[in-house]
């Protein structure tokens, strides 16, 4: 089997301003934040991005890479809402289509199939349509039921974060919930996964069934290995959501002059240095 390990650098390196960017996990949950944080530290700007949101919007919506928003919701789970991406909406840099959950993921599936759109209930009778005059409805051809189109979210590359891979890309989750980590994979021309450790083959099945096996290699083009790769969001068994560092990201993120000391204390280095800083957080605040 092909080997697709690469650096955290050069899978960053494969988006390219003007893309279309698939962000897998959900809210602040299983999120490749530190593929996030390296993109951040390229010039790829104008991104229309497609995730179930959380702290991977806010920080690409602070630093100004977004162009174009396609999002079923933007939350931090324990915190309702993203500081970052509230502020940014609230100022119109973002271009915005929002849809029910239900909607987005039929956008996912009919991408991933190479469909146009499938039709789906979700939506009917809601706010959505009159949001968003691009939607339009379907007549059933064997009943007399309506349905929404809901149109294709195609990708030009995923970003997912899974527990285990192996070097040629066979991706593991161990949590709770696949999300839909599978279905932004699919739906994407190509597929970069960070994982908590790179395993051999063979070894997929030591802590999991089969059935956690969640895509095969053949969507995947890099692998890149990063522990605590999804901090500070989730990513059952290995590790909870930093709740004490996420308030610390929240708090600053209300404030211009705090957000500029966060951004210079974690965000200014690599992968590393943003560890070490979040060892140096903890220790100030008694905190682990």
């Amino acid at each position: 089997m092909p080997d697709k390990l690469m650096t955290i650098d050069e899978a960053v390196a494969q988006v390219e301003s003007g893309m279309t960017i698939g962000i897998g996990g959900w809210g602040s949950r299983r999120k490749p934040m530190a593929l996030v944080r390296a993109l951040l530290r390229t010039d790829a700007r104008d991104l229309t991005v497609v995730a179930f949101g959380g702290p991977d919007v806010g920080l690409l919506a602070a630093a100004g890479r977004i162009r174009r928003l396609v999002y079923g919701f933007v939350s931090l789970d324990s915190i309702p809402l993203d500081p970052l991406f509230t502020q940014a909406r609230e100022r119109g840099e973002l271009e915005i289509e929002e849809y029910d959950e239900g909607m987005f993921v039929a956008g996912l599936r009919a991408a991933a199939q190479r469909l146009d759109f499938l039709p789906t209930r979700a939506g009917l009778g809601s706010d959505v349509l009159p949001a968003n005059p691009r939607l339009k409805t379907v007549a059933s051809p064997y009943s007399d039921d309506e349905y929404v189109a809901m149109p294709a979210l195609p990708l030009d590359l995923a970003l997912v974060h899974m527990n285990r891979a192996d070097a040629a890309g066979n991706a593991q989750f161990l949590g709770p919930d696949p999300y839909f980590d599978d279905l932004f994979a699919m739906a994407a021309q190509r597929t970069i996964v960070s994982t908590e450790k790179v395993v051999s083959t063979g070894s997929l099945l030591d802590e999991a069934s089969f059935h956690t096996l969640l895509f095969s290699r053949m969507y995947v083009h890099g692998v890149v290995e990063t522990p605590r790769g999804a901090h500070f969001t989730t990513c059952e068994p290995d590790y909870g959501r930093d709740e004490a560092f996420q308030r610390h990201y929240a708090t600053a993120a209300k404030d211009a002059d705090a957000w500029a000391g966060f951004s210079g204390t974690f965000l200014g280095g690599d992968e590393a240095a943003y560890h070490e800083a979040v060892a140096r957080f903890h220790i100030t605040e008694g905190e682990s």
